[in-house]
């Protein structure tokens, strides 16, 4: 039994972990063995970060015990857990934007003498561990000067910096291109080889099928099941996962074009952070019955192409009109009547975090005479509406539609945007990212019901750095790069490969190697 215990570096055993309304943990056990990649797989709200933030120190369970190589260890805070050789790379980076990539590095864990900094010793390591591991970082540019995929690498050196041999990814895909994915997921296999043991959090069946030895399925906070890789394929992942059968693909019938809805003539929105505009020159037209899609590298102005649409950013040139009106300098609430968003930012732009679930649900529409009689509140109406709307889309928290915002899981305050921007009936709906860090059951619902939007006639002007979402649920594909629309593609003769060569600058308008 002694032997049996040594193969395992991690094994959690009956951990249970509550929050108000919700056992987010129920009694779980997961062994982790040394030199292995185990995949932690379970829907929006299975309890998957909370199991992992036990592991860290982030939280205290209420029952249960942690051991390493078969010893029982007391993890208070991530102080304990670095001490044993833990680090975690978080889903929202633990960063500071106005120091530097080195200074971020070594936060925590400095080597001084005398009370002064050894930065030399400090940069001399980090080189090192950035050569050796293909993790190349501006040592000496600010945190806030980097794109996300760099800022992912800055979380990784900081684990291996302090020596870490058990590394924690919590989502670590949702905010990277295909090609930094394919960059992580061999840097993964590598510390594996070298005897690391990692967990890794991830709701992509394809990313744990190509990297994992290993999967354990939580659903609803209790322990379903772990299997081998080898022994198991996505469908079956997938029937665990949300116990019923999922369909991967999304089924719809071709689109048949309207009038159009949106068109967007000769757009120019400036850069807040270079000379160059974030958006220069754009012209597209979104039909009812149609979506379209925006594709491209993050980064690349699709973001402020949205802010200009939404009217959070101000545009230098050109003309927005939406359903036969020029909105170009019309005020959000006004472009509000007929466009529904789905934010990139849920907490910066989707959800009042403080505010309670039903509260959010009716953000736009409490001045409808269904909400308000003389400017007082229907809370009876209100009630009833989110709970309608939780209900319809399976909207998981601790005490429905009382719940604050802030507690919820990421997946389901994803959700609660989304039922929300769905149910108002706006003849355009831009949608961005709208499936980040939703799992396959919740993905699945929601393409259906972006595809039955369409079909009812609907224009839907759809935002994604997800291959497979822009190649599965575009009627038209859109390519932008460094602020302009460089190529229009067709999904149903274009390939992936095309696409990623459009998308980084490779190819365009059917010239290629221009801006490459």
């Amino acid at each position: 039994m002694r032997m049996m215990e040594a193969e395992n570096i991690i094994e959690m055993l009956h951990i249970t972990k509550e929050f108000p309304g919700i056992i987010a943990n129920d009694d779980i056990t997961l062994q982790l063995r040394r030199g292995e990649i185990h995949a932690l797989l379970g829907e929006n709200g299975a309890g998957k970060s909370t199991l992992m933030s036990v592991l860290f120190g982030l939280y205290q369970p209420e029952a249960g015990e942690i051991r390493k190589n078969g010893e029982v260890v007391r993890i208070n805070n991530p102080n304990d857990a670095t001490a044993l050789g833990i680090g975690m790379v978080h889903q929202h980076f633990k960063l500071v934007d106005v120091f530097t990539v080195l200074e971020n590095i070594v936060l925590g864990a400095e080597t001084t003498k005398l009370g002064f900094l050894q930065k030399k010793e400090a940069r001399k390591k980090v080189e090192a561990l950035s050569e050796r591991y293909g993790l190349k970082v501006d040592l000496d540019a600010k945190v806030e000067d980097i794109t996300v995929g760099m800022q992912q690498r800055v979380e990784i050196l900081k684990m291996l910096y302090r020596d870490n041999e058990i590394l924690i990814f919590d989502e670590p895909t949702a905010v990277l291109t295909p090609q930094e994915i394919d960059e992580l997921m061999a840097t993964m296999k590598e510390f594996a080889k070298e005897g690391k043991s990692i967990l890794f959090i991830s709701h992509k069946l394809n990313e744990i099928m190509s990297v994992a030895d290993r999967v354990t399925v939580l659903r609803k906070g209790k322990y379903i099941g772990t299997v081998d890789t080898k022994d198991t394929d996505k469908q079956s992942l997938s029937n665990m996962m949300v116990g019923r059968p999922v369909q991967l693909q999304v089924e719809k019938v071709p689109a048949k074009p309207g009038e159009a809805v949106l068109e967007v003539e000769h757009l120019s929105i400036p850069s807040k952070s270079h000379k160059r505009d974030a958006v220069h020159d754009v012209t597209f037209t979104a039909r009812a019955g149609e979506i379209v899609c925006i594709a491209g590298i993050d980064g690349n102005g699709q973001s402020e192409l949205v802010y200009g649409l939404a009217g959070l950013e101000k545009s230098s040139s050109g003309k927005v009109t939406l359903c036969g009106h020029d909105i170009s300098h019309a005020s959000i609430r006004q472009r509000g009547s007929d466009m529904s968003h789905i934010p990139e930012d849920r907490h910066k732009h989707g959800l009042v975090l403080d505010f309670t679930l039903e509260q959010n649900m009716v953000l736009q529409r409490f001045r409808e005479p269904q909400f308000q009689h003389m400017g007082f509140i229907k809370q009876g109406a209100v009630r009833e509406y989110a709970e309608r709307l939780i209900g319809q889309y399976d909207v998981r928290s601790g005490q429905g539609p009382v719940t604050i915002a802030r507690s919820m899981s990421g997946g389901n305050q994803q959700k609660a945007i989304i039922a929300r921007e769905l149910d108002r009936d706006k003849p355009l709906i831009v949608a961005v990212q709208p499936t980040r860090g939703l799992d396959v059951g919740a993905i699945e619902y929601i393409h259906k019901q972006l595809v039955a939007e369409r079909d009812k006639g609907r224009a839907i002007l759809l935002v994604s750095l997800e291959l497979d979402e822009v190649m599965s649920l575009s009627d038209r594909i859109l390519v932008m790069y460094e602020g302009e629309i460089v190529g229009e593609l067709d999904p149903t003769t274009t390939t992936v490969q095309e696409l990623g060569l459009y998308m980084a600058g490779a190819k365009r308008m059917g010239k290629e190697g221009e801006g490459a």
